[in-house]
């Protein structure tokens, strides 16, 4: 019963030892220093979409999606871009679920964004709770992403930026996604974010990244950014 997934998600391994490029491997090692080196096999972003576009929807595909945990990096990757490209919310939510506790460096939680979840904030907001809520890190990182890419538009609500300030720890791709969501926020509501940074409700470093991060953004004003610079101590 296992020969045929297994046969499948072989001919996806052969896919991406087509496209491997070992110089990029090098470089790519040194953005994820927590894998280690032998699990990355050296492909980059655009083949790796370009791969998971082609099997999408095939036998092939659905095998892959049912084969965890994965060996390889770039297998990671063109899981969470073919669990991105799922039009069904329940299926991709479903699969997210499935997929977040093996997510575990911040490339793979953060390069896929599932299309659908823009047309169901309603459903999708208690999952982005429970996600944020997560010991997990990369769980909770993907959380933190979701509330920035998908509630600071029309949907916003101040009980968010809550949230997000009362997420507290020592691992640096939280505080860092933590300091990313508040330098978003600062650029698409600044009214209501800056609050935060003006009391200092957030973690010392983290409010000093994200006010580096606001200052560094085209998307917040010079008189902003002005302000914030005064903000930093």
């Amino acid at each position: 019963m296992r020969l045929l997934p297994y046969n499948k998600k072989m001919k996806i391994y052969e896919r991406l030892i087509a496209c491997r490029d070992e110089g990029y491997r090098d470089f790519q090692s040194k953005l994820v220093p927590n894998i280690p080196k032998e699990k990355i096999l050296g492909v980059r972003t655009p083949d790796l979409r370009k791969i998971a576009k082609e099997i999408k929807g095939t036998d092939e595909s659905e095998a892959f999606l049912r084969e965890l945990p994965h060996e390889y990096y770039e297998e990671n990757l063109v899981h969470f871009f073919l669990i991105a490209m799922i039009r069904d919310f329940d299926e991709c939510v479903k699969a997210v679920e499935e997929f977040l506790p093996y997510v575990d460096c911040w490339p793979v939680c953060d390069q896929a964004s599932p299309g659908v979840f823009a047309k169901y904030h309603e459903k999708l907001l208690p999952f982005v709770r429970k996600w944020i809520a997560s010991e997990h890190v990369y769980t909770a990182r993907f959380g933190i992403r979701m509330l920035m890419n998908e509630y600071l538009g029309e949907d916003f609500d101040q009980e968010y930026l809550e949230l997000v300030s009362n997420v507290k720890g020592e691992d640096y791709y939280i505080r860092m996604m933590v300091a990313w969501y508040f330098a978003t926020a600062l650029a698409k509501r600044y009214d209501e974010s800056v609050i935060y940074i003006r009391e200092r409700r957030l973690e010392p470093w983290t409010h000093r990244k994200a006010i580096q991060k606001a200052i560094e953004s085209y998307r917040v004003s010079d008189e902003h950014k002005e302000y914030l610079k005064s903000l930093r101590r």
